[in-house]
């Protein structure tokens, strides 16, 4: 799998991954980092990082931010907001206008 383009790097943990971007995330540990349940194992790798990075592992914190907030969030995508907002509204919660 190696190319020109990508770099071999080596995480914290000692796993190789090769990357062809600066971003320091083991695909690995991303891997073993995903939740089994809840809201957050909805969505990506990625999208589930942006809200984390940025304090945000309940939907009761969720719903304190608009759609707007969120999406500029590093990493979060319009395809995780339909699984957002159904997410609050089994809760029954929303995100602010």
């Amino acid at each position: 799998m190696t190319s020109t383009n990508n770099n071999l790097k080596t995480c914290n943990k000692g796993h190789t991954y090769y990357k062809n971007s600066e971003c320091p995330t083991c695909p690995r540990c991303g891997q073993e980092r995903k939740p089994e349940n809840g809201f957050l194992a909805l969505l990506s790798a990625p999208a589930r990082r942006a809200l984390e990075n940025n304090g945000i592992v309940s939907l009761q914190k969720l719903s304190i931010y608009s759609e707007r907030e969120i999406l500029k969030f590093h990493g979060m995508g319009p395809a995780s907001l339909p699984k957002l907002r159904s997410a609050l509204k089994e809760e029954g919660l929303s995100f602010i206008e």
